[in-house]
């Protein structure tokens, strides 16, 4: 049997089409960008109420975090309509995910601990606004850099 002969328009178009749906997938399972100020300040508020040592606060911060967080992960789950598989995120992908937290967490623990030493008045709350910045106008960036990376991952993946 001869397998039926596609013309050279016919796959460029089938190429397009396939490219065209493979950008619809990333693009629909990327973390939205209100995501990342959204959870810089349910951070920043709940760090400032466990920081405050009023057990008042302190419970009240902690709920007020579980819900809001528990809200963006239900968020992000009803918006992700279908799985990015692991092998389109890539080794690349993966260590720059690694990176950014690793970033945030040492931006975030080194500083604390020095503003701790200089005797600064709630420095964990102090540390964790860098942070939130960071996954403000980080967060955004990661998505578009990896974004970029499931892009230019060859159609057929690795074989």
């Amino acid at each position: 049997m001869d397998a039926p002969r596609i013309g050279p328009i016919d796959a460029e178009l089938a190429l397009a089409e396939v490219r065209a749906r493979r950008e619809q997938v990333i693009d629909a399972n990327l973390v939205p960008g209100w995501f990342w100020p959204s959870l810089g300040v349910l951070m920043l508020l709940f760090v400032g109420a466990v920081e405050s040592g009023r057990p008042w606060l302190v419970a009240t911060g902690s709920v007020a975090y579980a819900l809001g967080l528990s809200a963006l992960i239900i968020s992000i789950v009803r918006h992700a309509r279908i799985q990015v598989r692991n092998d389109l995120l890539g080794v690349r992908g993966g260590l720059a995910i690694a990176a950014f937290t690793l970033a945030l967490v040492a931006a975030g623990i080194g500083l604390g601990f020095a503003l701790e030493a200089l005797g600064v008045p709630a420095p964990a709350t102090i540390a964790c606004v860098p942070v939130a910045a960071g996954l403000a106008f980080g967060g955004p960036v990661l998505m578009s850099h990896l974004r970029k990376l499931m892009l230019a991952r060859p159609l057929a993946g690795s074989r």
